[in-house]
């Protein structure tokens, strides 16, 4: 771009207000049947000491993504992060300290995984879902957005990988998705329907804690389980 150029683009844009760009993340882990929530107090003002979802502001040379996945390895520790965006929130009033455009996103990690240490160093707490305390700004609105995009997914493919071992039993993923639904699953159905998607492969291993039997760990076959519509699932 040659100089006269960008003058004249700077004049253009300069007629209009700037807002701050943030991202705004919403943590989901899972375990022991419950869906959980990672939140940390706000260390500073406004709304200091009250509990948020973790975030930051875009810098000027990331995209939203860049942003989002820079704050959740400085978080939790974790590259590669599963994350997809939910929405941009952009009340004028969302923010009392400034004029602030939102990215939220939701991001799915194996608790067992993630970095302790890290976590502790922004005093963070997993919550569960259905328990978890009101949160500063719209960030209730986010996370409420964010389990409904995390259902949708759910329902058209089969989500665990980054929630679950690499190994599980069926017992296990409809555990998992009651969490994600909070609802329950006929038992016999949603091995029924699961199975029928030929998405996963049964090991010969057992595990023996859930009946005298055992019951078999499968794992996906993660070139499928990509492609299937499981829709079905929750009509169930």
């Amino acid at each position: 771009m040659n100089t006269e150029k960008k003058k004249l683009l700077i004049e253009l844009y300069g007629e209009h207000t700037k807002h701050y760009v943030a991202v705004d993340c919403v943590i989901f882990g899972y375990v022991d049947g419950e869906l959980k929530l990672l939140l940390y107090p706000r260390s500073f003002e406004p709304e200091k000491g009250n509990w948020s979802l973790l975030g930051g502001f875009v810098q000027e040379n990331e995209s939203a993504d860049e942003a989002a996945a820079r704050i959740l390895k400085k978080t939790t520790g974790l590259g590669h992060i599963f994350m997809e965006q939910v929405s941009a929130f952009a009340d004028p009033n969302r923010d009392e300290a400034a004029r602030v455009i939102s990215i939220g996103y939701y991001a799915l990690i194996r608790i067992d995984e993630h970095d302790e240490e890290k976590i502790k160093e922004f005093g963070a707490e997993w919550f569960p879902f259905g328990k978890r305390p009101k949160l500063i700004f719209d960030h209730d609105e986010i996370t409420e957005k964010a389990l409904t995009k995390l259902q949708q997914k759910a329902g058209y493919q089969l989500v665990g990988p980054e929630l679950l071992s690499e190994m599980f039993t069926l017992t296990q993923l409809r555990r998992l998705y009651e969490a994600i639904f909070q609802r329950t699953f006929d038992p016999g159905n949603f091995r029924k329907k699961v199975l029928s998607l030929e998405v996963l492969k049964r090991s010969n291993k057992k595990d023996s804690t859930e009946s005298k039997k055992g019951a078999f760990f499968f794992s996906y076959i993660h070139e499928k389980a990509q492609e299937k519509d499981i829709g079905r699932i929750i009509k169930t």
